[in-house]
Parts: C-alpha cells; structure tokens; sequence
C-alpha cells in the first residue's frame, strides 16, 4: 500500500500479540520507518534488545534488524497529537485502564490510537471503547484522541512467521482506519475496516467464552455433532446480545465474529479453549489458571456477560452454563445435561 506519509509506529506492551504485530509491522516497512516495541518493564526491554527475540512469549522468533526496543514511554512522544504516529496498546485487557492513565499523565502523545486486547469489564459489564471515553472524560486535553480495535481470528505466533492473517478494525474514524491499513496490511496480512465498534469488541469477547464452552465439551468426548452445535448455537447468542446492544448483525458473521470464534474454540493455542478442557478433566478453576500461566479473558468476562444478558433481556443458555461451571454451581456434565434438558423451540 503506498503512502505519502511514512508513518511512526508504537507497540506498547510486548507480550505475545504486540511483539507479533510489531515484528509484522517492522517486516513491512524500510529500516527508515520507526517501528518501536515497548515492554513494560526495562529488564525486559534489555533482555530482548540483547538477545533480539522475545523468547518468553515467542521463543524462536527472530526480530527485524529495524525493530527497536524501549521501555521508556515519555521519550517516545515529542509533542501532543503527532499525527503520523500511531499508538497500538497491546496490554492484556486488565492492564488497559493503567497503560491509558499512564499515557494521559505524560502531556503528550500521538492524536490516533488502536487497542488490540479483548474482553468487558467484569465490575461494571464496560466495554473497551467506553472505558477509555471515560478515561477521556476525565482528560479534557485528550479530546482530540481519535481511537479504534483491531481484532479478529490470529495467533501470535503465526502472525509472527509470517502465515496468513485476516483482522478487522473498527473506528467510526475513517482516516485511522486507513492509518492502520496503511501500517499493517501488506505481506500475508489483510486489514478490512468497519465503524461497528460495539459488535467488534463483543465479538472478540464473547468468543473467549463460547470457546471455554467447546473446551468443555472436547474434553467430555461429545463428540463432533456437539462441537459444530456449540459454536453455530454460540453465535445465535453471541449475535442476539449484539443486536440488542446496537451492533450490526452482519459483523458477527464475519472475522470478528464466526471467524474468531471458529478460531478460538477449536484452534489448541487458545487459552479459553484450554480451560474448558481442563475443566472437563475435573480440574479446579484455581488448578488450571495456575498451570495455564496466561491470562483467559473467558473466565474474567463470563459473569459480565451474563449480566449484559439479563440487562439486555437477552436469552444466552450457553454463556449462563459456563458461568455456572465457572462459579462452581454445575459440573461440567451438569451443564451438558442443563442445556440438552431445555425446551424445544424455533432456531
């Protein structure tokens, strides 16, 4: 994609997805263009300058000779609203309020934003984009912020050997949108572009649970018929609450959506797909968060989600099981037994 404007490039938080995109990133620009990753930590910061790789989260993967490292973020900003530079935040979903706060403090910082983590508040049921304009709110002078998520089917690794990919952003704001085409979209990787913010990041979310709900069912032995009906059944669900919160019903069947939860809930390299199969195999809630030493944003958003069904008067018997399961209120087999119990009805 050619470009009159080199742009600047940040990635701030380095674990697996944002080292993935930036080693992207930097794969497809010149050296000339400044692609800059930024671990939370300096130690860090040293080890993978040192080493030129990220071998706790991508071991194996070399970086581009143009790739820096920086830990340090008020020396990366020079001036309020650069408009050539694009911020990507790549933090886990719960790092994502301090990593914001943390920017606004500094008094300067690039004019256009992207999000890459997935997941609803669980206190207050918030998603990604209202959390920030309440941040914004608070920050008068970040008024000028123009901000988006970029999401959609991939694992880190692959994205970081350079296999096929296909992510969507979602921005009302048509020129960030082509901003992170511009940054992202060459070699195997596709960007498409849509302005559906809320059904984009409910996508993204709602999928790390329905894949906990097909780990689930792999792990009993349910077999394939039930596998296929769990997803094409979570997705009805999925799309209903979306509907009812203003999204637009087509952004579910797209990569966002299906594409994602197709992905997640039968691709071994998902986290939420793990838990449930734990799970399955009688494990503790605590026993498998602790062995999976990642975070599963299915287990942090289940109960919000629940909550958003019942606020939205919204029936989703799949979500409301996997909470129960994660609560400790049903076993994995009850839950089987309480979906597979409930009337007939019209699809």
């Amino acid at each position: 994609m050619n470009t009159l404007h080199p742009l600047k490039i940040t990635v701030i938080g380095a674990g697996s997805w944002g080292t993935a995109m930036a080693i992207h990133a930097a794969k497809s620009w010149p050296s000339g263009v400044e692609i800059t990753l930024c671990p939370r930590q300096d130690d860090q910061a040293q080890f993978m300058r040192a080493q030129r790789t990220n071998s706790r989260y991508l071991p194996g993967i070399s970086f581009p000779d143009n790739l820096r490292i920086h830990a340090a973020w008020q020396d990366l900003f020079s001036r309020v609203n650069e408009p050539n530079h694009l911020l990507i935040i790549a933090t886990p979903f719960a790092g994502l309020k301090d990593c914001v706060q943390s920017l606004l403090a500094l008094g300067k910082y690039p004019q256009h934003w992207v999000w890459l983590c997935k997941g609803i508040d669980p206190e207050n049921g918030q998603l990604t984009h209202e959390i920030l304009e309440d941040i914004f709110r608070s920050h008068p002078e970040a008024k000028a912020v123009i901000s988006g998520i970029l999401s959609g089917p991939s694992f880190a690794i692959e994205v970081a050997k350079g296999l096929p990919c296909a992510l969507t952003i979602a921005s009302p704001h048509q020129e960030l949108c082509q901003m992170v085409q511009q940054a992202f979209h060459h070699g195997n990787m596709r960007i498409y572009a849509t302005d559906d913010v809320v059904g984009v990041e409910l996508g993204g979310a709602i999928k790390n649970i329905l894949a906990i709900a097909t780990g689930i069912a792999d792990g009993l032995e349910l077999g394939l018929n039930a596998r296929a009906a769990l997803i094409t059944r979570g997705m009805v669900e999925m799309t209903r609450l979306g509907i009812a919160m203003g999204a637009q019903a087509e952004t579910f069947s797209g990569l966002t959506g299906l594409g994602d939860l197709i992905l997640t809930a039968t691709g071994d390299l998902s986290r939420n797909r793990q838990v449930g199969l734990a799970l399955a195999k009688g494990k503790t809630l605590e026993e498998v968060l602790k062995n999976l030493g990642h975070v599963a944003e299915g287990v942090r958003c289940a109960h919000a989600v629940q909550d958003l069904a019942k606020k939205y008067q919204v029936d989703m018997p799949i979500v409301q099981a996997v909470g129960s399961v994660l609560s400790g209120k049903l076993t994995p087999q009850q839950a089987v037994f309480e979906i597979m119990s409930r009337d007939p009805r019209h699809e």
